[in-house]
């Protein structure tokens, strides 16, 4: 694996190249010539080698499983790229891993294409490739096909990745935004906004100083972990962008239901709380990006809070609601003062670029 200290210079560019350079992203890079797979022969091979990828084809040859294909892609923007607690690499991981992972399915392939600034640093990228690497070792999952382009300074922010993901589930798993029934319970698996949080407070604009840090991770093996435990598993879910309140009015129109919420039952960290209220945030309509949304049988319960309190990702789960009817798809919180209102969807966009 090369180290920071060790990225390329390409200083000694030579015809086809067409000037010399230093140790930054140039538009030659995205050429797809001799300079595009220099920078792939010396950023990317050495950390994400594997068969289908070593092969150098335009594609990857990937065996067939039993059970049904579940395919993703997801495109990350966040800004800055690099927040406490993660960075854009391990947020393109973790976030696809996930969108898999949520199915039932276990993740197995992704690709990831990369547009890169012009004058990006070299060292920059590898970094964002390290941590990649990183994640891809932690969920279990190969980086088996990619690209790489490159447009002109200022059109780009530095880095964006778009990544696809690839797993397969058994065909008699059935989870999905549709199950959710009467009775059952709604838990999250630890405490909410916390991106979308540490993001806002790396960006510097607001001059807020926090210890907040991203909870982004991939969540594949602690979804293992529940079905094994649980397998009648009604709904998942990972509350990213317009956060908990949004994902369960998507679950509510799924399933044509009502939920109705306990305020203090959500988990919401103290520093996390304070941010929010400084800035007039809801939490609940903030991004998180290493939390589920959980919805079972209620005599399930117990079983399944045993077997995520168990995992470093689940230890602070709790369940926060439950199913009501379904007369009206709807998400009600019942407040801390003892009154009822009603949870909409996100209207517009309350923390843009945080993922």
């Amino acid at each position: 694996m090369p180290n920071i200290s060790d990225a390329p210079s390409f200083a000694n560019a030579a015809c086809p190249m067409p000037l010399p350079h230093g140790a930054q992203v140039v538009m030659g890079h995205g050429s797809g010539g001799r300079m595009t797979r220099d920078l792939i022969q010396q950023v990317f091979e050495p950390l994400f080698s594997n068969p289908p990828l070593d092969a150098g084809n335009d594609f990857a040859a990937l065996p067939s499983l039993p059970g049904e294909l579940i395919l993703t892609t997801d495109s990350h923007v966040v800004s800055p790229l690099f927040f406490p607690g993660g960075d854009i690499g391990r947020l393109a991981v973790c976030g696809t891993v996930n969108d898999i992972a949520v199915s039932g399915a276990r993740p197995d392939y992704l690709t990831a294409g990369f547009i890169l600034e012009e004058g990006l640093p070299v060292e920059t990228l590898i970094r964002v490739a390290e941590s990649m690497k990183a994640a891809c070792e932690e969920a279990g999952v190969l980086i088996v096909a990619g690209d790489t382009k490159v447009v002109e300074k200022g059109r780009c922010d530095g880095m964006y990745i778009n990544t696809t993901g690839v797993g397969w589930k058994s065909a008699s798993l059935s989870i999905n935004g549709a199950n959710a029934k009467p009775g059952d319970v709604i838990l999250v698996t630890g405490t909410m906004a916390d991106h979308g949080m540490a993001v806002i407070s790396a960006r510097g604009e607001l001059a807020i100083e926090s210890e907040i840090q991203s909870d982004v991770a991939p969540l594949n093996n602690l979804i293992t972990e529940l079905l094994k435990a649980v397998p009648e598993v009604h709904v998942l879910r990972d509350p990213t962008r317009g956060g908990l309140a949004t994902t369960l009015n998507e679950i509510a129109s799924q399933s044509n239901c009502e939920i109705l919420l306990n305020e203090k039952a959500i988990p919401v960290a103290k520093p996390v709380r304070t941010c929010c209220e400084m800035l007039g945030f809801d939490p609940l309509y903030v991004a998180n990006e290493g939390k589920l949304v959980i919805i079972l049988p209620e005599e399930q319960s117990s079983a399944a809070l045993a077997a995520l309190h168990s995992h470093k990702y689940g230890r602070n789960s709790a369940v926060i609601g439950h199913i009501t009817n379904f007369r009206k798809p709807r998400v009600l919180l019942k407040t801390l003062i003892g009154g009822t209102r009603i949870l909409d969807m996100l209207s517009g966009e309350m923390l843009p670029r945080i993922c």
